[in-house]
């Protein structure tokens, strides 16, 4: 069976960059994305928003007792006493296990055993995304991948080489104990399904089985440069489809007001989100070359680089 397990809605909040905006992070609806992902082949369908069910619940309230929905949730927490930012992907948890986490964040290994408890399947997202050095990278590694079930290794945002070393450390860490996962991290209607997971199963609840059992690989798109530019200049899009109220905005008739006016104003920078995109690769290729350099001394083919071109 295949789910692209990592999947972003309406109700994924509102982006942290450029505040003053109030863009949301995403404005596809969780009717639409469970329709795409169905028509390009998902056997099991669920949405990973940040820190919020919503998503999932609408889409239950429309299809109630589907068997095909899988309740999911993109739970960010933090290393305590780092600052590290984690992304837990949270799969067949409850309206309950949402309630429960939400005051664990501030703790990942807390947050994390209490949702494994209550036999929630847990994922590691992008698992070299927010690490920047704060600790030792194999102590990052030690304290982390225990906690999980499985790990992101083909994230269709990420680049070939973070995917790849996501792919190696989670071999080389837990001697292939823990699954793969993919997910296409799509925060635009098009990008759905461009990565997904395959796990032995004929029904959502032995899908789920499978997948903590680490019984299952990723697989789809890698990310480039050219794929982030063109999510994000959709959300901008369709930010202001919301603007004119074509899309669901969240914002009151005074905030999309203000919204317009800012927008106007910044027209022309409207080519800085394709300039950040290009450096947020370049610098995303360098962390990751940097990581491998240094655990290249623990298994040097395993490690082995990688020209992503």
């Amino acid at each position: 069976m295949r789910a692209d397990l990592h999947v972003h809605s309406v109700h994924s909040g509102f982006t942290r960059t450029l505040r003053v905006f109030r863009s949301r992070d995403c404005y596809s609806s969780p009717e639409t994305i469970y329709k795409t992902a169905r028509a390009r082949g998902m056997d099991i369908v669920t949405i990973t928003d940040h820190d919020s069910i919503d998503g999932c619940l609408e889409l239950l309230a429309s299809h109630p007792g589907a068997p095909d929905i899988v309740m999911g949730e993109e739970v960010e927490c933090l290393v305590p006493g780092t600052g590290t930012r984690v992304h837990l992907g949270a799969l067949g948890l409850t309206e309950a296990d949402h309630r429960d986490v939400q005051p664990l964040r501030g703790n990942v290994f807390d947050a994390a055993a209490m949702l494994r408890s209550r036999g929630v399947a847990l994922v590691l997202h992008h698992p070299f995304h927010f690490f920047r050095g704060e600790m030792d990278l194999r102590t990052y590694l030690d304290r982390l991948l225990p906690l999980v079930h499985a790990v992101e290794v083909r994230n269709a945002t990420m680049g070939a080489a973070h995917n790849d070393l996501a792919a190696a450390v989670t071999r080389e860490w837990t001697g292939s104990r823990a699954g793969e996962t993919g997910g296409s991290d799509a925060h635009v209607l098009s990008h759905v399904a461009a990565a997904f997971t395959e796990a032995p199963g004929r029904s959502r609840e032995e899908f789920l089985e499978s997948l903590k059992r680490g019984d299952c690989r990723g697989a789809g798109l890698h990310g480039t440069s050219g794929r982030l530019a063109f999510a994000i200049y959709g959300v901008v899009f369709n930010y202001w489809a919301g603007l004119v109220g074509l899309h669901p905005s969240g914002l009151t008739p005074a905030q999309r007001a203000g919204a317009v006016g800012c927008s106007l104003v910044s027209l022309p920078f409207q080519f800085i989100p394709f300039l950040v995109t290009l450096l947020q690769k370049r610098g995303e290729r360098r962390r990751v070359a940097r990581w491998r350099r240094e655990l290249q001394g623990a298994a040097p083919a395993t490690f082995a680089d990688r020209d992503e071109g």
